[in-house]
């Protein structure tokens, strides 16, 4: 039975790294959504600077122009960071799916575990097991 134990006590560690995994895999992805969405961002604030029609003071196209050229300096930087991001992700589901494995390895290990076990106490029991032989009643024809 300590066997069965066990495994079962390993299986419940392999679900617990699994479930831990997951939710790393699931913030890492979170966080790429959220670079990703934050770059949109960046590109329609850009879009939104464009020139006005009509005729405009050269300071105010400047500051445009300058705001535009920052805009655009920090969608290249997070461009870099989204990579990196990504890469964190395929990462970290390579290891959810490593934990996934391992918890199911467990998880037949203990099944196994279980009904070895249970084999074992019935051949236990199947061995105490002793027919008594037949007495015979009066008047009873053999």
């Amino acid at each position: 039975m300590s066997n069965v134990k066990q495994r079962a006590r390993i299986a419940r560690v392999r679900r617990i790294q699994h479930g831990l995994a997951a939710l790393a895999a699931t913030r890492a992805q979170d966080h790429v959504d959220a670079l990703e969405n934050n770059e949109e961002r960046l590109k329609q604030m850009r879009l939104a600077l464009s020139a006005a029609a009509g005729p405009c003071i050269g300071a105010d196209l400047a500051g445009r122009a300058e705001l535009a050229t920052r805009l655009e300096a920090a969608r290249e930087g997070l461009a870099k960071t989204i990579a990196g991001a990504k890469r964190a992700v395929a990462l970290r589901e390579q290891a959810r799916i490593g934990a996934r494995r391992d918890q199911e390895s467990a998880e037949q290990l203990e099944a196994r575990a279980a009904s070895a076990a249970a084999r074992k106490q019935d051949r236990r029991a199947a061995a105490l097991f002793r027919p008594r032989p037949r007495t015979q009643i009066k008047g009873e024809a053999k």
